[in-house]
């Protein structure tokens, strides 16, 4: 299960659709926006992302983890919209027997939405924004 999402991340909800009778442990990864980044005050931050895209390759991110550490549950769950310093913005969630491939499947899924879904960030600071993770397009030099 995937899914980009206009609403606070439903976390009871991401850990009852791993939960099973073959599931010996659940591994969570929640990432929050914090208020620093590269010596400056974030007050808030902003995801964009065309969610049909984004899904598909959540999916795929998905199915990667299934591929290298299953049989496994996982659901994904990304924030898009601005959200506030403590907020959290993405949520990956996984099922296993044992806790080594629950937690090898949360970490390899943060590791690839960071460098493949398309999911464009934006940082808020107290004087100006700055878009993230691509600093050759244009628009993303600090305003």
């Amino acid at each position: 299960m995937v899914r980009m999402v206009q609403r606070p991340i439903d976390l009871p909800g991401l850990l009852r659709l791993v939960q099973g009778g073959g599931i010996g442990g659940i591994a969570v990864f929640v990432g929050v926006v914090r208020d620093h980044n590269a010596g400056k005050r974030v007050i808030a931050v902003e995801y964009e992302a065309y969610p049909a895209m984004a899904e598909k390759v959540l999916g795929e991110i998905e199915a990667e983890a299934v591929g290298e550490f299953g049989p496994l549950s996982i659901a994904i769950e990304h924030r898009v919209g601005r959200l506030e310093v403590g907020e959290a913005s993405v949520a990956i969630v996984a099922g296993a027997a044992h806790r080594r491939e629950a937690l090898g499947a949360v970490s390899h899924a943060i590791e690839r939405i960071k460098q493949a879904a398309p999911i464009w960030k934006k940082e808020w600071y107290e004087d100006g924004t700055q878009w993230l993770d691509d600093p050759g397009l244009p628009g993303t030099e600090l305003k």
